[in-house]
Protein backbone atom coordinates (compact mmCIF):
# COMPACT_ATOMS: atom_id res chain seq x y z
CA UNK A 1 0.00 0.00 0.00
CA UNK A 2 1.19 3.52 -0.85
CA UNK A 3 2.16 5.47 2.28
CA UNK A 4 0.20 8.69 2.67
CA UNK A 5 2.00 11.68 4.16
CA UNK A 6 -0.08 13.88 6.43
CA UNK A 7 -0.17 17.49 5.25
CA UNK A 8 1.14 20.29 7.52
CA UNK A 9 1.62 17.82 10.37
CA UNK A 10 3.85 19.98 12.58
CA UNK A 11 1.70 23.04 12.03
CA UNK A 12 -1.42 21.07 13.01
CA UNK A 13 0.19 19.88 16.24
CA UNK A 14 1.29 23.41 17.14
CA UNK A 15 -2.04 25.11 16.41
CA UNK A 16 -4.09 22.50 18.32
CA UNK A 17 -2.50 23.63 21.62
CA UNK A 18 -2.60 20.03 22.81
CA UNK A 19 -3.42 19.26 26.45
CA UNK A 20 -2.43 16.02 28.15
CA UNK A 21 -6.02 15.36 29.25
CA UNK A 22 -7.73 16.95 26.25
CA UNK A 23 -10.53 15.62 24.04
CA UNK A 24 -9.88 15.88 20.31
CA UNK A 25 -11.57 14.93 17.06
CA UNK A 26 -10.04 14.15 13.69
CA UNK A 27 -13.22 14.29 11.65
CA UNK A 28 -11.62 13.26 8.35
CA UNK A 29 -9.44 10.50 9.76
CA UNK A 30 -8.13 9.12 6.46
CA UNK A 31 -5.30 6.68 7.20
CA UNK A 32 -4.79 8.14 10.69
CA UNK A 33 -1.52 10.04 10.24
CA UNK A 34 -2.58 13.24 11.97
CA UNK A 35 -4.36 11.31 14.72
CA UNK A 36 -1.30 9.18 15.42
CA UNK A 37 0.79 12.33 15.88
CA UNK A 38 -1.80 13.84 18.24
CA UNK A 39 -1.91 10.70 20.40
CA UNK A 40 1.87 10.45 20.51
CA UNK A 41 2.30 14.07 21.58
CA UNK A 42 -0.59 14.36 24.07
CA UNK A 43 -0.12 11.15 26.03
CA UNK A 44 -3.27 11.34 28.10
CA UNK A 45 -5.56 12.79 25.46
CA UNK A 46 -8.55 10.98 23.99
CA UNK A 47 -9.42 11.12 20.31
CA UNK A 48 -12.55 10.65 18.25
CA UNK A 49 -11.89 9.71 14.63
CA UNK A 50 -14.54 9.95 11.92
CA UNK A 51 -14.30 8.86 8.30
CA UNK A 52 -16.85 8.22 5.59
CA UNK A 53 -14.66 5.67 3.77
CA UNK A 54 -14.81 2.38 5.68
CA UNK A 55 -11.67 0.78 4.14
CA UNK A 56 -9.62 3.85 5.16
CA UNK A 57 -11.08 3.68 8.67
CA UNK A 58 -10.01 0.04 9.00
CA UNK A 59 -6.44 0.89 7.95
CA UNK A 60 -6.38 3.79 10.43
CA UNK A 61 -7.68 1.48 13.16
CA UNK A 62 -4.67 -0.81 12.70
CA UNK A 63 -2.30 2.16 12.72
CA UNK A 64 -3.80 3.45 15.99
CA UNK A 65 -4.04 0.01 17.65
CA UNK A 66 -1.37 0.91 20.22
CA UNK A 67 -3.63 3.71 21.54
CA UNK A 68 -6.98 1.90 21.30
CA UNK A 69 -7.82 2.66 24.95
CA UNK A 70 -7.83 6.38 24.10
CA UNK A 71 -9.50 6.22 20.69
CA UNK A 72 -13.07 5.97 19.43
CA UNK A 73 -13.50 5.45 15.68
CA UNK A 74 -16.74 5.89 13.76
CA UNK A 75 -17.69 5.32 10.12
CA UNK A 76 -19.49 8.67 9.91
CA UNK A 77 -19.72 11.88 7.92
CA UNK A 78 -18.20 14.88 9.71
CA UNK A 79 -21.44 16.79 9.28
CA UNK A 80 -22.85 14.47 11.98
CA UNK A 81 -20.22 15.43 14.56
CA UNK A 82 -22.66 16.79 17.15
CA UNK A 83 -24.83 13.67 17.05
CA UNK A 84 -21.80 11.39 17.38
CA UNK A 85 -20.58 13.31 20.44
CA UNK A 86 -24.00 12.90 22.03
CA UNK A 87 -23.90 9.16 21.31
CA UNK A 88 -20.49 8.68 22.96
CA UNK A 89 -21.42 11.12 25.78
CA UNK A 90 -18.58 13.56 25.31
CA UNK A 91 -19.62 17.02 26.48
CA UNK A 92 -17.30 18.88 24.09
CA UNK A 93 -13.87 19.03 22.46
CA UNK A 94 -10.61 20.88 23.03
CA UNK A 95 -9.66 20.69 19.38
CA UNK A 96 -11.01 19.58 16.02
CA UNK A 97 -9.14 18.85 12.81
CA UNK A 98 -10.72 18.53 9.36
CA UNK A 99 -8.37 17.74 6.48
CA UNK A 100 -10.59 18.02 3.41
CA UNK A 101 -8.23 16.33 0.96
CA UNK A 102 -8.26 12.74 -0.27
CA UNK A 103 -5.42 10.43 0.76
CA UNK A 104 -3.14 8.87 -1.84
CA UNK A 105 -4.71 5.54 -0.93
CA UNK A 106 -8.20 6.82 -1.78
CA UNK A 107 -6.99 8.35 -5.03
CA UNK A 108 -4.76 5.55 -6.26
CA UNK A 109 -5.78 2.32 -4.54
CA UNK A 110 -9.44 2.52 -3.47
CA UNK A 111 -10.78 1.59 -6.91
CA UNK A 112 -13.43 4.33 -6.63
CA UNK A 113 -12.42 6.09 -9.83
CA UNK A 114 -11.01 9.33 -8.41
CA UNK A 115 -8.03 9.30 -10.78
CA UNK A 116 -8.14 9.80 -14.53
CA UNK A 117 -4.76 8.04 -14.69
CA UNK A 118 -6.40 4.63 -14.09
CA UNK A 119 -9.24 2.95 -15.93
CA UNK A 120 -11.78 2.23 -13.18
CA UNK A 121 -15.52 2.35 -12.59
CA UNK A 122 -16.78 5.91 -12.10
CA UNK A 123 -17.94 5.48 -8.52
CA UNK A 124 -16.41 8.24 -6.31
CA UNK A 125 -18.87 7.58 -3.48
CA UNK A 126 -16.82 7.39 -0.28
CA UNK A 127 -19.69 6.07 1.83
CA UNK A 128 -20.53 3.21 -0.53
CA UNK A 129 -24.18 4.23 -0.27
CA UNK A 130 -26.34 6.10 -2.77
CA UNK A 131 -25.51 7.55 -6.17
CA UNK A 132 -22.24 7.07 -8.02
CA UNK A 133 -20.49 9.43 -10.40
CA UNK A 134 -21.64 7.37 -13.39
CA UNK A 135 -25.27 7.74 -12.21
CA UNK A 136 -24.94 11.52 -12.41
CA UNK A 137 -23.21 11.39 -15.79
CA UNK A 138 -25.85 9.15 -17.33
CA UNK A 139 -29.00 10.58 -15.73
CA UNK A 140 -28.54 14.30 -15.07
CA UNK A 141 -29.80 16.78 -17.65
CA UNK A 142 -27.32 18.67 -19.80
CA UNK A 143 -28.13 21.83 -17.87
CA UNK A 144 -27.49 20.13 -14.53
CA UNK A 145 -24.21 18.63 -15.74
CA UNK A 146 -23.11 22.06 -16.91
CA UNK A 147 -24.00 23.53 -13.50
CA UNK A 148 -22.03 20.85 -11.64
CA UNK A 149 -18.93 21.33 -13.80
CA UNK A 150 -19.12 25.12 -13.63
CA UNK A 151 -20.07 25.48 -9.96
CA UNK A 152 -17.99 22.69 -8.39
CA UNK A 153 -15.13 22.42 -10.86
CA UNK A 154 -14.92 26.03 -12.06
CA UNK A 155 -14.57 24.43 -15.48
CA UNK A 156 -14.49 27.04 -18.31
CA UNK A 157 -15.47 24.36 -20.87
CA UNK A 158 -18.46 23.21 -18.82
CA UNK A 159 -21.05 23.77 -21.56
CA UNK A 160 -19.06 21.94 -24.25
CA UNK A 161 -18.20 19.01 -21.97
CA UNK A 162 -21.80 18.65 -20.72
CA UNK A 163 -23.11 18.66 -24.29
CA UNK A 164 -20.57 16.03 -25.34
CA UNK A 165 -21.41 13.81 -22.35
CA UNK A 166 -25.09 13.83 -23.33
CA UNK A 167 -24.19 12.98 -26.94
CA UNK A 168 -21.93 10.11 -25.94
CA UNK A 169 -24.31 8.55 -23.41
CA UNK A 170 -26.96 8.23 -26.14
CA UNK A 171 -24.63 5.73 -27.82
CA UNK A 172 -23.78 3.85 -24.61
CA UNK A 173 -23.60 4.60 -20.88
CA UNK A 174 -20.43 6.32 -19.64
CA UNK A 175 -19.09 4.00 -16.95
CA UNK A 176 -15.32 4.34 -16.63
CA UNK A 177 -12.72 6.98 -15.84
CA UNK A 178 -11.06 6.50 -19.23
CA UNK A 179 -14.31 7.10 -21.10
CA UNK A 180 -14.90 10.36 -19.23
CA UNK A 181 -11.29 11.52 -19.47
CA UNK A 182 -11.30 10.90 -23.25
CA UNK A 183 -14.45 13.01 -23.64
CA UNK A 184 -12.88 15.90 -21.71
CA UNK A 185 -9.59 15.63 -23.61
CA UNK A 186 -11.44 15.87 -26.92
CA UNK A 187 -13.30 19.02 -25.82
CA UNK A 188 -10.26 20.68 -24.24
CA UNK A 189 -7.59 20.18 -26.90
CA UNK A 190 -6.63 23.84 -26.61
CA UNK A 191 -7.03 24.03 -22.83
CA UNK A 192 -4.44 24.78 -20.15
CA UNK A 193 -1.33 22.61 -20.06
CA UNK A 194 -0.62 23.40 -16.38
CA UNK A 195 -2.96 20.70 -15.07
CA UNK A 196 -4.47 17.62 -16.68
CA UNK A 197 -7.51 18.73 -18.72
CA UNK A 198 -9.81 16.36 -16.82
CA UNK A 199 -8.81 17.57 -13.33
CA UNK A 200 -11.67 20.04 -12.88
CA UNK A 201 -14.33 17.68 -14.25
CA UNK A 202 -13.27 14.85 -11.94
CA UNK A 203 -13.15 17.21 -8.95
CA UNK A 204 -16.63 18.55 -9.73
CA UNK A 205 -18.10 15.06 -9.89
CA UNK A 206 -16.44 14.01 -6.64
CA UNK A 207 -17.83 17.08 -4.87
CA UNK A 208 -21.31 16.47 -6.29
CA UNK A 209 -21.40 12.75 -5.42
CA UNK A 210 -20.31 13.28 -1.81
CA UNK A 211 -22.14 16.61 -1.25
CA UNK A 212 -18.83 17.95 0.02
CA UNK A 213 -19.57 21.68 0.07
CA UNK A 214 -23.02 21.26 1.61
CA UNK A 215 -21.59 19.00 4.32
CA UNK A 216 -18.77 21.47 5.04
CA UNK A 217 -21.34 24.23 5.57
CA UNK A 218 -23.24 21.99 8.02
CA UNK A 219 -20.08 20.93 9.83
CA UNK A 220 -18.49 24.30 10.69
CA UNK A 221 -21.23 25.73 12.97
CA UNK A 222 -21.55 22.35 14.72
CA UNK A 223 -17.80 22.20 15.29
CA UNK A 224 -17.71 25.67 16.81
CA UNK A 225 -20.71 24.86 19.01
CA UNK A 226 -19.12 21.72 20.51
CA UNK A 227 -15.72 23.27 21.22
CA UNK A 228 -14.87 24.07 24.82
CA UNK A 229 -13.82 27.71 25.52
CA UNK A 230 -10.37 28.32 23.97
CA UNK A 231 -10.83 25.17 21.90
CA UNK A 232 -9.61 25.34 18.32
CA UNK A 233 -11.01 24.31 14.96
CA UNK A 234 -8.42 23.58 12.26
CA UNK A 235 -9.50 23.11 8.64
CA UNK A 236 -7.17 22.21 5.77
CA UNK A 237 -8.70 22.88 2.35
CA UNK A 238 -7.34 22.14 -1.11
CA UNK A 239 -9.32 24.25 -3.55
CA UNK A 240 -10.83 27.71 -3.67
CA UNK A 241 -14.46 26.64 -3.18
CA UNK A 242 -13.72 24.94 0.14
CA UNK A 243 -11.35 27.69 1.27
CA UNK A 244 -13.94 30.38 0.54
CA UNK A 245 -16.53 28.61 2.72
CA UNK A 246 -14.02 28.22 5.56
CA UNK A 247 -12.77 31.81 5.28
CA UNK A 248 -16.27 33.32 5.24
CA UNK A 249 -17.54 31.06 8.04
CA UNK A 250 -14.62 31.99 10.27
CA UNK A 251 -15.27 35.68 9.53
CA UNK A 252 -18.93 35.27 10.41
CA UNK A 253 -18.27 33.54 13.72
CA UNK A 254 -15.55 36.04 14.68
CA UNK A 255 -18.11 38.85 14.35
CA UNK A 256 -16.78 40.21 11.05
CA UNK A 257 -18.88 41.07 8.02
CA UNK A 258 -18.12 38.93 4.99
CA UNK A 259 -20.89 40.06 2.62
CA UNK A 260 -19.29 43.45 1.93
CA UNK A 261 -22.64 45.22 1.78
CA UNK A 262 -23.79 48.34 3.60
CA UNK A 263 -25.88 47.75 5.62
CA UNK A 264 -24.54 44.26 6.36
CA UNK A 265 -26.87 41.39 5.46
CA UNK A 266 -24.70 38.43 6.58
CA UNK A 267 -25.41 38.94 10.31
CA UNK A 268 -22.05 37.90 11.80
CA UNK A 269 -22.01 36.28 15.26
CA UNK A 270 -19.00 36.65 17.52
CA UNK A 271 -18.22 33.21 18.94
CA UNK A 272 -14.46 33.35 18.78
CA UNK A 273 -11.49 34.70 16.88
CA UNK A 274 -9.50 33.87 13.77
CA UNK A 275 -6.02 32.70 14.77
CA UNK A 276 -4.53 32.65 11.26
CA UNK A 277 -4.91 36.04 9.55
CA UNK A 278 -3.67 34.39 6.36
CA UNK A 279 -3.91 30.68 5.57
CA UNK A 280 -0.88 28.60 6.52
CA UNK A 281 0.62 26.76 3.54
CA UNK A 282 3.30 24.05 3.21
CA UNK A 283 6.93 25.13 2.88
CA UNK A 284 8.94 24.33 -0.23
CA UNK A 285 10.49 21.23 1.33
CA UNK A 286 7.08 19.70 2.10
CA UNK A 287 5.83 20.51 -1.40
CA UNK A 288 8.82 18.70 -2.89
CA UNK A 289 8.44 15.67 -0.62
CA UNK A 290 4.65 15.53 -0.92
CA UNK A 291 3.26 16.98 -4.17
CA UNK A 292 -0.31 16.42 -2.92
CA UNK A 293 0.30 19.17 -0.34
CA UNK A 294 0.90 21.91 -2.92
CA UNK A 295 -2.55 23.52 -2.72
CA UNK A 296 -3.17 22.94 1.00
CA UNK A 297 -4.38 25.89 3.10
CA UNK A 298 -4.79 25.68 6.87
CA UNK A 299 -7.09 28.11 8.69
CA UNK A 300 -7.59 28.14 12.47
CA UNK A 301 -10.47 29.43 14.61
CA UNK A 302 -10.47 29.70 18.43
CA UNK A 303 -13.68 29.72 20.42
CA UNK A 304 -14.25 32.36 23.08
Amino acid sequence: MIEHKSVLKEEVLNFLNLKEDGLYADVTLGLGGHSLSILEKARGAKLLGLDLHLPSLKIASRKLEKYKERVILKNENFCNLKRVLEEIRWKGLNGILADLGLSRYEIEESGLGFSFRKDEELDMNLSGKGKKAKDILNNASQKELERILKEYGEEPYAKKIARRIVEERKKKPISTTKELADIVLEEKKKGSKKIHPATQTFMALRIAVNSELENLKKFIPQAIEVLFPSGRLLIISFHSLEDRIVKNSFKKYSGKCYCGQDPCICFPEKKGKIVTKKPVTPNEEEKRENPLSRSAKLRVFEKL
